[in-house]
């Protein structure tokens, strides 16, 4: 389509500007800019008694060869004069392969298979996507204790770290080899050989998770401050704890004034056990804190049953939750897989299996969440369904219809009225009423939602608020899924889920909205998937079913409304 030429009034000059039917609103400004030196965010552009939106269609506003636009707004004082960039630019062909890794929105590298090694690949993977372990990670140094002290390549958290480091310079698929035979030298379960032939056999990834969190906790550690004293990367991050009630099933014991017995128990992950009655992770969950023990009572002086019911009174930032799918098979000698159909949620609320004590810390904070989460969805509702309107009343107007005169929008760009006076016939003035701007409605939304943000924050339990390893709400959503497909655990493929991380603002350092698209990891293939692809992993035959969940703590807003 061919350009439109409009004439655009501003503090008393007019400018001629070739318009795009193609191009935005966005795009219209910035050609302002370069006429009047006022930057985008400073303009009120008045096109048809409306405002111009960043995202409006420019070729369907019904724009005329000739016709009239107000537009308002002063530069501000740092933007006079334009400033040369301090860094030239740098074009994807001319960076290093490691530059290119790097790139906001570039893949991320997968693992080579070393010969049934996807049990590794696919944990490696999920592991990875805990921005906090790669951060300590690289502070990470071999301590001097334990009986491998000062063999750096025997030590996992030394071999986890420059592996993540590789990963991080590259594309291309990379061999754990190193990390593998760390792997092996300290577990030497993990180098068993396959019956079948010479090479490895399979193993399970979830032993596999639990041996290498249990190393990490023993090595990896992390300081709040330069004086603060030293605490387990995974007891802050990874670790929960649960408040236990164990008590014999039968009468006579507790007749004979044996006490239930009370205790405090940490745990690295939820198990989420599966029988014939389990359809959702919640089942799982709750069958999996209540659980029956056979132990010698001192009372009756002989073995009895005794239930064991536990509760979360502290939850991790990062919570790992196993579906316990696997069972061993005596018919067969192997590790037999449950097959049942178990759904899960992209957003968990664990505060149903929490402490009571917990529960009055985290509600509140929950409940706000929602309420603010509920009023942005009613006004981004609002937002489309005015700016459909205004769609709809611009295809409606003839070009140039309803453009505001420069006193009327002067008026209209006023602050603070919301009221003015008429006369009538006879002299008598009447009040009448002004309608507030799409802008003004807008702003004074964001404001409430603003002042609900920083309520919420200080909503926050005190307790928990000294505490930025534990979730402060509640509320999780999902990061990471390990995969397995097949009917065994000592056969089968296993892969990797990981959500796409958020890119960060290049000038602001917040973090933008994520697109909802997650990477699949296939050993050394990977590739873009939406997340009906990670809903389809909750099982119901051989096909791939989650066996790791990895979950993270909502994110909460600082005290100034943000969050990070």
């Amino acid at each position: 389509m061919a350009t439109i030429t409009v004439v655009v009034k501003h503090h008393g000059k007019k400018h001629e500007v070739e318009v795009d039917p193609s191009s935005t609103g966005e795009d219209f400004k910035l050609q302002l800019f370069s006429l009047t030196n006022v930057e985008p965010d400073r303009q009120k552009v008045f096109i048809k008694g409306g405002q111009l939106k960043d995202d409006a269609d420019m070729g369907k506003l019904g724009l005329t060869a000739g016709q009239n636009i107000m537009m308002m707004g002063t530069p501000s004082s740092s933007g006079r004069d334009l400033v040369r960039p301090k860094e030239k630019i740098k074009f994807v062909e001319d960076m290093t392969e490691a530059e290119q890794a790097q790139q906001v929105g570039a893949t991320p590298a997968g693992l080579v298979n070393l010969g049934n090694t996807c049990y590794l690949n696919s944990t490696l993977q999920t592991l990875r996507s805990i921005p906090e372990l790669q951060t300590a990670l690289t502070k990470y140094s071999p301590g001097p204790s334990g009986p491998l002290a000062g063999t750096a390549q025997m030590d996992l958290a030394a071999q986890l770290s420059s592996l993540y480091t590789k990963m991080g310079q590259t594309q291309e698929a990379f061999p754990p080899m190193s990390f593998l035979n760390a792997l092996r030298a300290v577990f030497p379960q993990f180098a068993e050989k396959a019956k079948s032939n010479n090479g490895y056999a399979q193993q399970d990834a979830e032993e596999a998770w639990s041996q290498i969190v249990q190393q990490l906790s023993q090595k990896v550690k992390v300081k709040d401050s330069a004086d603060a004293p030293e605490a387990s990367f995974v007891d802050k991050y990874m670790s929960g704890e649960f408040s236990s009630t164990m008590e014999c099933d039968e009468e006579e014991a507790r007749n004979g004034g044996e006490k239930a017995v009370i205790a405090k128990d940490g745990f690295f992950k939820l198990n989420c056990h599966i029988d014939g009655s389990t359809n959702h992770l919640r089942d799982g969950i709750m069958a999996a804190l209540s659980e029956k023990l056979e132990k010698k009572s001192e009372v009756l002086g002989r073995d009895a049953t005794y239930t064991k019911k536990s509760k979360i009174s502290r939850a991790p930032k990062y919570l790992t939750v196993h579906f316990v799918r696997f069972f061993w098979k005596r018919e067969t000698q192997k590790k037999a897989k449950i097959m049942r159909k178990v759904t899960f949620p992209q957003e968990l609320d664990i505060v149903e299996f929490c402490s009571e004590e917990l529960k009055k810390a985290l509600i509140p904070v929950r409940d706000k969440v929602r309420e603010i989460r509920k009023d942005e969805e009613d006004i981004e509702r609002a937002r489309k369904r005015r700016k459909k309107n205004h769609e709809q009343n611009v295809a409606d107007i003839p070009g140039g219809a309803g453009l505001p005169s420069d006193k009327a929008a002067k008026a209209q760009d006023k602050p603070g009225t919301d009221k003015k006076t008429d006369k009538s016939s006879d002299g008598d003035a009447i009040m009448g009423e002004t309608f507030k701007t799409d802008a003004e409605i807008d702003a004074e939304k964001d404001a409430q939602v603003l002042a609900a943000k920083k309520e919420l924050n200080a909503m926050i339990d005190p307790g928990l608020r000294g505490d930025d390893g534990a979730n402060q709400s509640g509320m999780y959503e999902l990061r990471g899924v390990v995969t397995h497909q097949g009917a065994s655990a000592d056969s089968g493929h296993y892969t990797a889920y990981v959500k796409k991380t958020a890119p960060a603002d290049p000038k602001t350092g917040k973090k933008g909205e994520e697109d909802g698209k997650w990477w699949w990891f296939n050993d050394d293939k990977v590739s873009e998937v939406t997340v009906d692809k990670v809903e389809a992993l909750a099982g119901g035959g051989e096909s791939h079913s989650a066996l790791i969940l990895l979950y993270k703590a909502i994110p909460l807003p600082t005290a100034e409304g943000v969050v990070e």
